[in-house]
């Protein structure tokens, strides 16, 4: 029975795994084509305005770009293996590979700051708003909640820069290569706009779950046997109430590794995003690749591992798996 579990698991993670490759392909495909289709191509940026057809010509030649898409796809896929995706077009025409290893860390930081914020504020207000349904306090939660989701992060950005940083002078408008204060404040404006949505989604997510764990009979139980509030409300609405939660943190942290792309942007935040959409403006076509690549990488991996943890933290999921 041990060695049926074990294999069931195993095989599994094995799905999720050639699941990720999959889709990871089929991304990379989609972006290769789409930049394939733009219209000009490198060699006539490198070549400049003045450079003659025949220029062009040579160096489209030299370049490769004038061989078929699928023959130079697949020579990108199996570079990209070994983690080589050429050099930039621009600059000093940098390795690729050292832009994404440079631009990753600020990416991750500010993921991780913000899943961090959204999952303490929201869960924390979702059971607020659970504990004392019908009441102010959870016709407030929920009105904050409701703008979270539908504002958008382009919009929020400039009323918190306007509010704090125009208005207020509290804090940075954007980041800077000498950072004149303290690194925090310059991460407060991006973790508020990029948490925001995910904020909201904990907190309504939590709040529901809350309202259909204190209603169940178990919880009546604890409160006839005279347990403390607080005691049932943590430590048995809670514990209980915050499994399918986790499933949405965990998907959230990838999807908040893409949605920096807009935050880095504003603030001008030297991260993978912000490397991506300057790639994007000069048609510097092997970084639109690699950040394309590694951010869906990335995206993968998050689900993959909230795929693994579930199932640790909650039983009957490991269960059901069997």
């Amino acid at each position: 029975m041990a060695d049926s579990k074990r294999f069931s698991l195993f095989r599994s993670i094995v799905t999720r795994l050639l699941a990720g490759v999959v889709s990871l392909l089929f991304i990379s495909l989609v972006t290769f084509i789409a930049d394939d289709m733009a219209p000009g191509d490198a060699a006539t940026l490198i070549a400049g305005e003045k450079a003659t057809p025949a220029q062009v010509q040579r160096l489209r030649h030299e370049m490769g770009l004038d061989r078929p898409w699928p023959v130079r796809y697949v020579e990108f896929v199996g570079r990209a293996t070994r983690f080589d995706f050429g050099t930039s077009y621009h600059g000093t025409k940098e390795p690729v590979s050292a832009i994404i290893l440079r631009s990753l860390p600020m990416t991750l930081r500010l993921a991780t700051l913000s899943i961090i914020f959204a999952t303490l504020v929201g869960v924390t207000l979702g059971t607020l708003a659970g504990v004392f349904r019908d009441g102010w306090v959870d016709r407030t939660v929920l009105t904050l909640s409701t703008l979270g989701v539908t504002t958008p992060n382009f919009v929020l950005a400039p009323l918190l820069v306007y509010l704090f940083a125009v208005k207020l002078d509290y804090l940075p408008t954007t980041w800077a290569v000498r950072l004149k204060g303290p690194e925090y404040l310059y991460l407060i404006l991006p973790v508020l706009v990029l948490s925001a949505r995910t904020t909201a989604t904990i907190t309504r997510l939590t709040r529901a779950a809350m309202i259909d764990t204190l209603g169940m009979e178990f919880i009546r139980l604890a409160v006839a046997k005279g347990v403390p509030p607080w005691r049932v409300v943590l430590f048995h609405g809670l514990r209980n109430a915050i499994l399918p939660v986790l499933t949405t943190i965990g998907t959230s942290f990838g999807f908040l590794l893409t949605g920096s792309f807009v935050v880095e942007t504003v603030f001008t935040m030297p991260g993978l995003g912000y490397a991506g959409i300057n790639a994007i403006l000069q048609q510097d076509s092997p970084v639109i690749l690699a950040t394309t690549l590694v951010a869906g990488a990335l995206f993968v991996l998050v689900n993959l591992a909230v795929d693994l943890v579930l199932p640790i933290v909650d039983p009957r999921i490991r269960e059901s798996q069997v």
